[in-house]
């Protein structure tokens, strides 16, 4: 029933989307109004990564309780991409020497992304079957880290003594996560294993999608992302066997309510916001998003699920979020 308005607030924020990339800062003193429009808008952005990825968790948790989780990660992704990719496209083409159709480097460069980030959102599902949100969140926040360390293996890069220290501090945080941290009942070694692999393929489609060519539109380029990742979690579970073990009558009404939420805040609003402001901001300071959302997550998990904070969990999130602090703070703050 609220298809019109959906469609017509998703082509609004298309319009914000390009409207923040195509805004260039200007080198004078007089601050113009598109300027501190696009500087508005990209703090904006930010913003909604903070809260909303921090309750996508919640979210996926909800979700996977009866709905297989690789096959939920593709719907989500796949009908959030075949919303934004043509409302993308469509804005795309009305600009100034636009082409009708991204080419065949941008496809390629954004599908390398999308499969690295959104197969990577994906497992973080599988994960969350056996571990609980608050502590997946903080997990994930691992993110940083990984990729300093990816970061040092591919380019040689030298670390400073606060980064070799936040690596130090946030392997401790995880040692004391991954042995004590969370409900026992619940949480499996396996599972965070499989988030932690999950965080590192993120940092590793995080470098990757610096590295590829895509398209200069943010909205365009999730699109081809979201509808990429989306397909090959598809493919993903279809050959993890998820098919056969999906009956549509089993899955409650919350885990579509959970979907619904993934696909228009978590993938269409907070992917794109993601985009926005990795162009439009300092790295390091993008980077903050690592620590603001287990701490949303944690509390979020506590309030809502009754999840279990144990002084271990406590202890080991404030050594992860404490060593992503301190790598992001020591990191330059390149675009």
């Amino acid at each position: 029933m609220a298809i019109l308005p959906l469609v017509s607030g998703l082509a609004a924020w298309q319009a914000l989307c390009v409207s923040a990339q195509t805004t260039r800062p200007v080198q004078n003193k007089e601050t113009t109004g598109p300027v501190r429009r696009a500087s508005l808008a990209a703090w904006i952005c930010l913003l909604i990564v903070y809260v909303v990825w921090g309750s996508t968790y919640l979210a996926i948790r909800v979700g996977v309780e009866t709905m297989p989780p690789l096959m939920m990660a593709a719907a989500r992704q796949l009908v959030a991409g075949l919303i934004m990719f043509p409302l993308a496209l469509r804005h795309w083409r009305k600009t100034p020497l636009a082409r009708r159709w991204p080419s065949r480097r941008e496809w390629l460069g954004c599908a390398i992304a999308g499969i690295l980030l959104l197969v990577a959102n994906g497992v973080v599902g599988v994960g969350e079957k056996t571990v609980p949100s608050g502590l997946a969140a903080l997990l994930v926040a691992t993110v940083p880290l990984w990729l300093l360390g990816i970061d040092a293996g591919l380019n040689h890069a030298r670390m400073g003594l606060a980064q070799l220290a936040g690596l130090l501090l946030g392997l401790a945080g995880v040692a004391l996560l991954s042995g004590l941290g969370g409900d026992s009942r619940v949480t499996s070694v396996a599972g965070v294993l499989i988030i932690l692999g999950a965080a590192a393929a993120w940092a590793l489609g995080t470098i990757m999608a610096r590295r590829a060519v895509i398209p200069s539109s943010a909205a365009l380029a999730s699109g081809m992302e979201l509808l990429a990742g989306g397909a090959a979690l598809l493919v993903l579970s279809g050959a993890t066997g998820e098919f056969s073990s999906l009956h549509l009558g089993q899955v409650s009404a919350r885990s579509w309510l959970a979907l619904g939420y993934l696909i228009v805040f978590g993938s269409i609003v907070a992917f794109s916001a993601y985009g926005i402001a990795v162009r439009a901001l300092p790295t390091a300071t993008v980077a903050t998003y690592a620590y603001v959302n287990p701490v949303i997550a944690v509390l979020l998990g506590a309030l809502i699920l009754n999840e279990r904070l144990t002084p271990a969990t406590i202890a080991g999130g404030v050594l992860i979020v404490g060593a992503v602090v301190l790598v992001v703070r020591r990191s330059p703050p390149a675009h």
